[in-house]
């Protein structure tokens, strides 16, 4: 099987092909932006800037399998003058673009990592695969765009899809939300979450590969949408004192009404940061199960302590 991995450079990129390449699953192709390839030698390297307009021919030659991983990802403050149609840009028309030419050049399997933000933002209940979707931000809306494309290209082509909608992911060299927290609790600051009972699906790095790495041949995996999840989920002060026992540190927890706090997230013009830390999403995780016999490979506790390390 011919493989290629778009993004390969990386935070899952990098260690799905390092995986890959180790278990020798299959004859790797991975691009990057960079002109120097990071890889093995025994790894077919294209350098690409992904447009709309991108010519992937060259890349494309004898591939069964491709990763999609390439994305414009969610950014804290953005500062785009229309940053849905720069998400749009990059996620939806360029994936598109990709995913014609894979089709024509007959790829027989194109695995989409998209984002749980499809479903939405916060729950009351698990997530589900089969859910409505209720994208909120433009991230969340490129992608679910993308998704009906793409379903368009297979369903006209007869090329194989599976999505893969992962929640925010964490291991060695996060950013954004898990890096910020890190970052606090390395400084041994006081942090006013002691008093919440929120509940969060968050997926270790190293188990969203071995999901991925299952959806690129499994037989039943075509045709369906599959969520990521470690299959145990945490509260905010839980995943504090696991990022504080990574740490060797003690975890500075202290009880402030959740109301109040959310009360000066918005006065402080915070809300967003506020719900990505503070509420609760949830995402039910039995159909990867199901479907591809499929189990997290690392608990939220190894996964932070490996993220740490």
């Amino acid at each position: 099987m011919r493989c290629l991995v778009t993004g390969a450079a990386g935070f899952v990129g990098s260690p799905l092909v390092k995986r890959l390449h180790i278990d020798k699953t299959c004859e790797l192709v991975a691009t990057t932006r960079s002109q120097a390839s990071p890889f093995p030698p025994e790894v077919a390297h294209f350098p690409i800037q992904i447009t709309d307009g991108t010519d992937w021919t060259a890349a494309l030659g004898g591939v069964d399998v491709i990763v999609h991983l390439a994305a414009r990802v969610h950014i804290m403050n953005d500062r785009a003058a229309d940053p849905l149609a720069e998400f749009r840009r990059v996620n939806t028309a360029a994936a598109l673009n990709l995913a014609e030419q894979a089709a024509h050049a007959g790829v027989q399997r194109f695995v989409f990592i998209s984002t749980i933000k499809v479903n939405g933002e916060e729950t009351d209940r698990p997530f589900r695969h089969d859910d409505r979707p209720n994208p909120i931000d433009p991230y969340g809306i490129s992608k679910l765009e993308c998704e009906i494309g793409l379903r368009e290209i297979a369903s006209r082509t007869g090329m194989e899809l599976v999505i893969i909608r992962p929640p925010l992911v964490y291991g060695p060299g996060a950013r954004g939300n898990f890096a910020l927290l890190v970052n606090l609790v390395r400084r041994k600051l006081p942090l006013p979450f002691a008093s919440l009972k929120n509940r969060r699906t968050l997926v270790a790095v190293q188990n969203l590969v071995d999901l991925i790495i299952a959806c690129m041949d499994h037989p039943a995996a075509a045709g369906e949408t599959f969520l990521a999840g470690d299959g145990e989920d945490l509260s905010t002060p839980d995943l504090i004192r696991g990022i504080a026992t990574g740490l060797g540190v003690k975890p500075m927890l202290v009880p402030f009404p959740p109301a109040l706090l959310h009360m000066a997230a918005k006065a402080l013009g915070k809300e967003a940061v506020y719900q990505r830390l503070c509420g609760s999403l949830q995402v039910d995780i039995s159909r990867s199960r199901d479907v591809l016999g499929w189990s997290p490979v690392v608990t939220p506790r190894e996964g932070l302590k490996q993220a740490i390390e």
